[in-house]
């Protein structure tokens, strides 16, 4: 299993994992690029904060991020992983609005930062690259709506599942003991992801490593039986 490519310009098939830099033509990337800053964060910085005011996007070179919301009762979900190639921050910029959602850096991450006045005088002189980011933020929209649909009909075990099996495919790096995860979450984070508490997930990836599925350690796994966790949930299909 191949770990994800540093820069995912190449990627074809434009869906939700397609990110914005790999659907733009090169020139077009490249002009974009070119107004920005380049801009490092340590692994676990905070990037963007929720409810703060928008004065910039982000651009993700190298690194992967999480997206996480705090509900009004104080539960963080984890909203979703962007790596290279993403665009982070782009709705408030065009809504003026304050961020929907924080970003943190899950490793450290490489960025070009965009202030927003320059971004939108951008997308106002480029509409092939405004109607891409219109098609990401569709593509988007749509997975979160699937995603909804498919948890509202499963278990919290199923739902574990599930995630795990689709990291494997995503963030996935081969190696002797089985497939490492290449995204280091904690037990928190995986709990955003399920809709769950902390201590729900904690059980179930002890059910899991006593049942030799999955090998843990501090923001650390390693699924040794995908086929158990296909088996999880019903699923034919590998990884």
């Amino acid at each position: 299993m191949a770990r994800t490519q540093t820069h995912a310009w190449g990627d074809d098939g434009l869906d939700d994992r397609v990110p914005f830099l790999a659907r733009l033509e090169k020139p077009d990337r490249d002009a974009l690029l070119a107004i920005g800053r380049p801009l490092r964060y340590p692994s676990r910085g905070v990037m963007m904060r929720q409810d703060e005011p928008s004065t910039h996007v982000l651009l993700l070179l190298r690194g992967w991020t999480k997206v996480t919301a705090i509900a009004a009762n104080g539960y963080e979900a984890l909203l979703a992983l962007r790596g290279p190639g993403d665009i982070v921050g782009e709705g408030a910029a065009l809504s003026g609005r304050g961020r929907s959602a924080t970003v943190t850096a899950l490793e450290e991450v490489e960025a070009v930062a965009i202030e927003q006045s320059r971004f939108t005088d951008f997308l106002g002189r480029s509409p092939e690259v405004a109607l891409k980011l219109l098609g990401l933020a569709t593509d988007r929209q749509r997975s979160t709506d699937r995603r909804r649909l498919e948890w509202a009909a499963l278990t919290v075990r199923e739902r574990l599942a599930v995630l795990l099996l689709d990291l494997v495919r995503t963030h996935g790096t081969r190696t002797d003991e089985g497939i490492e995860l290449s995204v280091p979450l904690s037990q928190q984070e995986f709990a955003g992801s399920v809709g769950a508490s902390r201590e729900a997930v904690a059980r179930l990836l002890k059910e899991l490593r006593d049942r030799q599925v999955v090998v843990t350690g501090r923001r650390s796994i390693v699924v040794v039986r995908p086929d158990l966790l296909r088996r999880i949930i019903g699923a034919a299909q590998a990884p």
